[in-house]
């Protein structure tokens, strides 16, 4: 029992150490990545390069060192990952861009609710009825938010929901990946982070310039190129605890994690970039939040029911 209760303790210290990180990580690069678009203007797909790089180099050196040993994938198993990969950074991070702080979080919001519907319709998982129902205080703070934003645009608007459908597939896929391929997030992180970044290096040539004014390779200064460098070394984090989470708990319990962090986000773009923040807003807001402690709650609930039930079979 003494040994039982050690590894337990062990788990549960090891996956608040990976929350903690994904918090601080996720917290950061928001804020770094806004600075660095609205300060240098560098550009969005370009930066979302760096990370992937960053990404794959930071595992290499793990390995390198011994921290996880890799296991051989064939890369058309991981292709689709590899893609839904680039289209969530990328979006997600062109949603940042376009809108505010408060608008870029709210909208990942959406993430649950939509991470429910594939889990319902295409995974055949059910969901209670008081679950599905908190969906709608969610769902309406989103859509109040983004009504009212005062800067308000369509092309925001646009990026931020294919940056919630990628990114809702994205997480549903990094779980059941690990499960079918038997790998850990390491594991799977390090075949599919230097993919990602050969797809990019294809594709970023067709969108954005590369040499000269405004390209990758253009004549930054030494701080932007350290922030930028400082936004990849963050990305690192965040992409190694978003798998190390999703493959320890489950999709739907890292997003309302996220919502943790919405809160604070939220609070350094008013405070940081000075995001105006309208009543009707503030309600959108406190809408969603009623909504995620609502599910919250309800889901823990139901958690310890289902333990309940299994403690007593005999």
């Amino acid at each position: 029992m003494a040994a039982l209760e050690i590894l337990k303790l062990r788990d549960s210290g090891r996956l608040t150490l990976g929350l903690l990180v994904n918090l601080m990580a996720s917290i950061c690069i928001v804020l770094v990545n806004k600075w660095i678009y609205m300060e240098y203007g560098f550009p969005n797909m370009s930066l979302t390069l760096v990370h992937f790089v960053m990404t794959g180099v930071g595992l290499w050196l793990c390995q390198a060192l011994g921290v996880f040993y890799p296991k051989s994938l064939r890369p058309s198993r991981i292709l689709l990952l590899a893609l839904s990969f680039c289209g969530f950074v990328v979006f997600t991070n062109l949603s940042l861009q376009n809108n505010t702080i408060g608008t870029y979080q709210l909208a990942k919001a959406m993430t649950t609710p939509v991470i429910i519907g594939i889990q319902t319709f295409y995974y055949r998982k059910t969901f209670s009825t008081r679950i599905k129902l908190t969906l709608i205080p969610i769902t309406l703070g989103v859509v109040l938010n983004s009504y009212f934003d005062v800067q308000f645009n369509f092309l925001g608007i646009l990026f931020a929901t294919l940056g919630v459908l990628v990114t809702s597939l994205y997480q549903v896929w990094v779980g059941a990946k690990q499960h079918e391929l038997q790998v850990n997030s390491m594991q799977l992180l390090y075949y599919q982070a230097p993919m990602s970044s050969a797809i990019l290096m294809f594709v970023v040539p067709f969108f954005e310039p590369v040499i000269g004014e405004g390209g990758i390779f253009g004549k930054w200064s030494g701080t932007a190129v350290m922030m930028v460098l400082f936004s990849g070394i963050i990305a690192f984090l965040v992409n190694l605890s978003i798998y190390w989470i999703i493959g320890n708990t489950s999709p739907v319990t890292y997003n309302m994690f996220g919502h943790f962090k919405f809160c604070i986000t939220l609070l350094g773009g008013y405070v940081l970039f000075k995001d105006p923040l309208s009543v009707n807003q503030c309600l959108g807001i406190l809408c969603t939040l009623c909504g995620i402690l609502c599910y919250t709650h309800f889901k823990l609930s139901e958690q310890e029911e289902e333990k309940s039930k299994l403690a007593q079979r005999p």
